[in-house]
């Protein structure tokens, strides 16, 4: 039967096999979420105090913690909701804003992942003109491409996503999904699956770019040690990052249109989530171990806090 927006309620049955200790699972997640908020909040708040690093690299990954933030803060609350109710229910409303803001998590991630690249392009294989490249007009410029243009690809799909009159209320996940609600529609979806592969493709091209980019990088760095160096310090946890975020996102979304609704449903939430929890938490981590100057930077921060 087709219903109108106003009237539908969404029931997610991915916890539906989790029916025990989930005050376990409740203290858990929340512990999670607690320390990628905290160590998201420390790093962004290094870069921004210390004027040091007041560069480009770390501007950029400034804006990838950030994201980081929102992208958990788009899936955390509402599951740890649901973790302590007994029915797992999401007004249509909310459904489109949790998925406006995985939609923008995602797209964002990758673009900003792409300038990231671009960064360490110029940086390693251009480095005496970095400083004529990375004016900060140019920085501003990639900021804005990096905000803006998710926003409109993410706003576009929501809009198209929105018209579509639905026959069904049950989203088999635990959070809401583009794809899960345009399969629940009762009409055809042509349009909508033509625009989820035009962003493919550009997203897919996207990350030729960047390993177009990392081929040049490997070369200009196999000629001299400092140059290993350099890579190893700077472009290698941007590599961890990317590889991890492609391949979870890439493993859900292949699940997710063709994986088998008989598979385990503790298989699937793992591969549905992956993208939401590892990438937040784990990012802040590897830079800030990696990167020399956020380690001295945080050193100072604290002893000089101990001083006072």
């Amino acid at each position: 039967m087709e219903n109108s927006s106003d009237e539908i309620i969404f029931v997610l049955s991915g916890l539906n096999d989790t029916r025990t200790n989930k005050k376990i699972f409740f203290a858990f997640t929340l512990l999670i979420y607690l320390l990628t908020l905290f160590i998201n909040l420390t790093l962004i708040v290094t870069i921004l105090l210390v004027k040091l690093l007041h560069e480009p690299m770390h501007i950029f990954l400034c804006n990838l913690c950030i994201n980081g933030i929102c992208g958990a803060t788009g899936f955390y609350p509402k599951f740890l909701i649901d973790l302590l109710a007994d029915f797992h229910t999401v007004s249509y409303t909310a459904c489109l804003t949790q998925i406006l803001v995985i939609y923008l998590y995602v797209l964002f991630e990758l673009t900003n992942l792409t300038v990231m690249a671009y960064d360490r392009y110029v940086a390693i294989c251009r480095p005496l003109e970095y400083h004529s490249i990375m004016t900060p007009q140019k920085i501003c410029k990639l900021l804005l491409i990096i905000w803006l243009f998710p926003f409109c690809e993410a706003s576009i799909g929501l809009i198209l996503t929105a018209r579509l009159p639905l026959c069904g209320t049950s989203i088999d996940k635990l959070y809401c999904t583009n794809w899960e609600v345009v399969r629940l529609s009762c009409i055809d979806t042509t349009l909508n699956n033509l625009y989820g592969y035009i962003i493919t493709c550009f997203h897919t091209a996207q990350t030729i770019v960047i390993v177009i980019s990392y081929i040049y990088i490997i070369q200009t760095c196999a000629r001299s040690l400092e140059e290993q160096s350099k890579f190893m310090e700077t472009c290698l946890p941007h590599l961890i990052t990317l590889i991890n975020f492609i391949l979870s996102v890439v493993f859900d979304v292949m699940f997710a249109r063709y994986g088998s609704k008989s598979a385990l449903h503790a298989l699937r939430n793992i591969l549905s989530v992956e993208y939401l929890i590892v990438p937040p938490l784990l990012n802040p981590l590897i830079y800030g171990l990696k990167l020399k100057r956020i380690r001295r930077s945080l050193r100072r921060i604290c002893s000089s806090n101990s001083v006072r």
